[in-house]
């Protein structure tokens, strides 16, 4: 099988790549392989059952066409101070000109002209007056809200598309390595459907973009071909989630309030991210049954809580250099006290040293929008840098917005974000290994949609020009 690009991955970096050479009229032959199910057969049973199944294969919120985004918030920030270092890499001026560019591919296909943080800038100014108090900045950032439902529609009308153009995509493929000679990248090996065996495909280009789900694999395929790589960040932390009443100022003045801070005594990076209001607390499965938590929000459907993530950002290089390894091991931890389910506690128990039991859950005004978590004792298995860092964040919180730090307010383990390793690149998204690209969350390079879908168009414009050349 001989193809001229080939991507493995149906995430948004994938995605656009094959959308952006479409639209330069590239006449390539493309194809696409993911290991999960076209848009149309992602369904998580939960919703029905009423708790996670731990679907098999593969999760379906994780994995299948447009990855994890699917079934995510939705969110797309449209500033380059937000998703990731790809400005560093190719320049903060031409980062912005590729979000431009694609939120405009987003809107096209149905996003919401509606772009959330834009108004009430007195209500901002106030806002960003209480960071500086707290010793917090707060990050401007528009944000274009999708919605769960609404971005399963746009990636499903996407999908068709491509097909309509003549990409194909071929569903329940996993890639198991990469094919290489004389140094350069001429295709992968995949493993056939219900493990049949497997199958070499060849390609002049091969794009890699896994997502953060594929980040440890990619790892280790980096090590097996000597494609040059660093370790990067691994982010562990917690969803919190509080009532909407607790946020309604924030809600209604961003959205989504982007706050970094540097706490005491480690003066670690840590940072909100994710922010949903009026939205769910969700669980997503990985393939080694590491349960981790989530969250998201619909368009139409709200909660009566808000939550976001508060993730304390942790580098290791020498001499012990796997990031993804630790995070896991720390998630692993976790899902054993919870007996292969999510940790749930109350801030307030946390500070006086006891465990929240399950009856205590429902005596407060936060209700768990996760009914399935199990109440414990999350500092059994939070590492004590990484617990000191969100709770001291926490604390600085409460003077951004009141009531945060309530001893009600319910935090969610493990939140581990695998962006850890890093692809070393050129500007022009070249890699030491002729042929081979690595885009998207599991590249090291970006963090979250819109910055993954803007390096997929920056990819799919390069090789467009290639091919006129």
């Amino acid at each position: 099988m001989v193809y001229d690009l080939v991507i493995v991955g149906a995430g948004p970096a994938g995605i656009f790549t094959a959308l952006e050479l479409i639209r330069k009229g590239s006449q390539r032959k493309i194809l696409m392989i993911e290991k999960g199910s076209p848009m149309e057969k992602r369904h998580c049973p939960k919703p029905q059952v009423g708790r996670c199944v731990n679907c098999r294969p593969y999760c379906h919120i994780t994995t299948g066409f447009a990855g994890a985004g699917a079934f995510s918030d939705g969110k797309l920030s449209l500033s380059r101070e937000v998703g990731g270092q790809l400005p560093e890499l190719v320049g903060e001026d031409y980062c912005q000109r590729l979000i431009d560019y694609t939120d405009s591919i987003y809107l096209e296909f149905g996003a919401d002209t509606h772009i959330e943080g834009l108004e009430q800038s007195d209500k901002i100014k106030e806002i960003r007056k209480r960071a500086i108090q707290a010793g917090l900045q707060l990050v401007d950032c528009p944000i274009r809200h999708m919605g769960t439902e609404k971005a399963q529609e746009i990636y499903g009308a996407i999908q068709r598309y491509l097909l309509e153009e003549g990409v194909e995509i071929r569903f329940g493929v996993n890639c198991v390595n990469l094919l290489l000679e004389n140094s350069r990248c001429v295709g992968v090996v995949v493993q056939k459907p219900n493990g049949t065996g497997e199958e070499e495909i060849r390609a002049k280009d091969t794009v890699v973009a896994t997502g953060r789900r594929g980040a440890d694999w990619l790892e280790k395929i980096c090590q097996e071909h000597h494609i040059a790589h660093q370790p990067g960040t691994v982010d562990i932390g917690v969803r919190v989630e509080v009532r909407n009443e607790v946020m309604e100022e924030v809600n209604s003045a961003l959205y989504e309030s982007k706050l970094i801070g540097y706490p005491h005594p480690f003066k670690d990076k840590v940072r909100t991210f994710c922010q949903n209001p009026g939205g769910f607390v969700s669980q997503e499965n990985y393939d080694n049954d590491l349960a981790v938590v989530n969250g998201h929000s619909y368009k139409d459907r709200k909660s009566q809580n808000t939550n976001l993530s508060i993730l304390s950002s942790h580098n290791f290089n020498h001499p012990f250099n796997q990031p993804i390894a630790y995070a896991q091991k720390i998630g692993e931890l976790t899902n054993m006290l919870a007996n292969g389910s999510i940790l749930v506690q109350r801030f307030g128990d946390i500070l006086d040293g006891k465990r929240t039991w399950e009856k205590e859950l429902y005596r407060a005004n936060v209700r768990p929008t996760l009914t399935d978590a199990v109440a414990g004792d999350i500092t059994n298995a939070m590492p004590y840098r990484a617990m000191t860092n969100i709770i001291n964040f926490i604390q600085a919180m409460e003077l951004v917005v009141p009531g945060f730090a309530a001893p009600e307010t319910l935090l969610y383990s493990p939140e581990l974000k695998f962006y850890s390793n890093r692809v070393k690149m050129d500007d022009k998204l070249n890699t030491n290994i002729k042929g081979f690209y690595s885009l998207g969350d599991s590249s090291g390079w970006t963090r979250g949609l819109m910055m993954a879908s803007a390096m997929g168009v920056m990819l799919g414009d390069k090789l467009a020009q290639e091919e006129k050349a």
